[in-house]
């Protein structure tokens, strides 16, 4: 663990977080950390409880005087986005996040930092394990498997929670209380290709796109950075129309809620064409770099020539795809007409790559209105369908309508404001959170989320803004402390 960590305040907090660093646990690869948070409640003797699909729950009684408290449960996931620089070793299977302060903010070496949510499953971990906190009685909720498809909220079952009131604390802006979130649905479209022998008097180059901010595909989009694959094909495009390139491989992007960072293509073209390549990349980098000028600065676009494939994607199947790519949407769909600066609706061209004969389009659609969303799943349909290629819609989770009448919302506005002489601000995000879909499962749950200033999620960028941390903690202890009787 990074000994730095150990000069930071609330000390047990960034403990915590330094030992949750050591332990690899992108998503789908959380055993190590369940067993981890499984391991700790039992030495803490308190009742700890494992789900079939992961999930752990471990259950703190009240303190003494609080025992008529409403129950509350703390709701963090446990596992993280592993997203990395191209330059970057790191293993997320086996290396442990290396965590630095840089001024304010805390930081990783070239890798996400995993603050989302960690951070939140630090400060659980801190409540439960100090005998010095007033409280009511408390279950903490640690699902698995939040970034790539909700997976531990959609299978937690009726009947495992007792609570009254569920505190998420994986929300991003320290000072707002966030009580709303878009639902979100996963679009897969397939499109078969079949390969033929590279032409003779051909030479091979290969296109490198790297270096794009990315960022969160609901938290980021709005902030108009360069999509991978949009640019990698809009590339493809001008050369297909041009010099009748043939594609041997393209890959862009790897996780669905990621806006790509990078991506990666090599075609072939003939050997009278090929002086004209060089000048084609110079033009068209100088075209993004003024179009992306004040989003995007640090980005690469390298052609190099390279040793011929044997075999490149037919021509028809191609051409379809780098279409496809062109009229897919990407981006923000609609702001919302009801809160001023949060995207309704919108779409992340996520995963574009070529793999065992067949094209694979990936697209995470997010929006706060369901049938707006419903809508955008028909347009992207009917992109695709209409090229011959199959569409399927998978992982659908439901938005979470705001309750501005709820009792815990009131509870945590007063104390915020007694605390730091504000009141904090109500927000929905555009991004999905769990409790749309506890809410399903448990109609009658009041519920709030709050969490520190984390900037960048889901890109190497990722930071956390330190004294929000404290401020997060001490506020959180607070409210545990002003819970409401039954």
């Amino acid at each position: 663990m990074n000994n730095d960590l150990l000069s930071l305040l609330p000390q047990p907090l960034w403990q915590y977080f330094g030992q949750i660093c050591d332990i690899p646990h992108p998503s789908k690869q959380e055993e190590k950390i369940i067993n981890f948070v499984r391991t700790f409640g039992i030495d803490l003797k308190l009742e700890t409880v494992v789900d079939k699909v992961g999930n752990v729950i471990i259950r703190k009684p009240a303190t003494a005087g609080m025992e008529n408290c409403k129950g509350v449960i703390l709701q963090t996931h446990l596992d993280m986005v592993p997203q990395k620089n191209s330059d970057s070793p790191h293993n997320f299977d086996t290396d442990p996040i290396l965590p630095y302060i840089d001024g304010e903010w805390l930081k990783a070496r070239g890798t996400t930092l995993g603050a989302d949510n960690g951070i939140g499953v630090a400060a659980a971990l801190a409540i439960l394990a100090d005998n010095n906190i007033s409280h009511g009685p408390i279950e903490a909720l640690f699902t698995v498997d939040e970034e790539t498809g909700m997976t531990g909220a959609f299978g937690l079952e009726k009947g495992l929670l007792n609570g009254d009131i569920l505190i998420n604390l994986d929300s991003e802006d320290e000072g707002e209380l966030y009580v709303g979130c878009a639902g979100g649905v996963n679009t897969i479209a397939t499109l078969p290709y079949k390969t033929e022998v590279s032409l003779k008097n051909s030479v091979a180059f290969l296109v490198s796109l790297k270096g794009l901010k990315g960022g969160h595909s609901g938290l980021d989009i709005i902030l108009q950075r360069g999509n991978a694959n949009k640019i990698l094909n809009r590339f493809l495009y001008i050369l297909l129309k041009k010099y009748n390139i043939r594609i041997s491989e393209i890959c862009g992007g790897n996780m669905r809620n990621a806006i790509p960072r990078e991506a990666f293509a090599k075609f072939t073209v003939l050997k009278r064409f090929a002086s004209k390549i060089n000048l084609e990349t110079e033009n068209f980098v100088q075209i993004i770099k003024d179009e992306l000028s004040s989003v995007e600065s640090d980005f690469t676009f390298e052609v190099k020539e390279v040793e011929m494939p044997a075999t490149v994607i037919d021509k028809a199947a191609a051409t379809k795809m780098i279409r496809l790519v062109s009229a897919c949407p990407h981006g923000v769909i609609r702001m919302s007409s009801e809160v001023e600066g949060l995207t309704e609706t919108s779409t992340n061209l996520a995963i574009v790559e070529a793999k065992d004969g067949m094209f694979i389009f990936t697209n995470l659609l997010r929006s706060s209105v369901n049938s707006a969303k419903e809508y955008l799943q028909e347009v992207i349909e009917n992109v695709f369908e209409l090229a011959g290629a199959k569409v399927e819609h998978s992982g659908a989770y439901p938005g979470w309508k705001p309750n501005i009448n709820s009792l815990i919302l009131k509870t945590m506005q007063n104390v915020y404001q007694a605390m730091y002489g504000k009141i904090p601000e109500i927000k929905a995000v555009h991004a999905g959170l769990e409790c749309g879909l506890f809410g399903g499962v448990y109609p009658n749950l009041d519920m709030i989320s709050v969490g520190p200033t984390i900037r960048f999620p889901h890109s190497p960028d990722e930071k956390v803004n330190i004294p929000s941390v404290e401020k997060f903690w001490r506020f959180l202890v607070e409210t545990l402390k002003n819970i409401p009787t039954k």
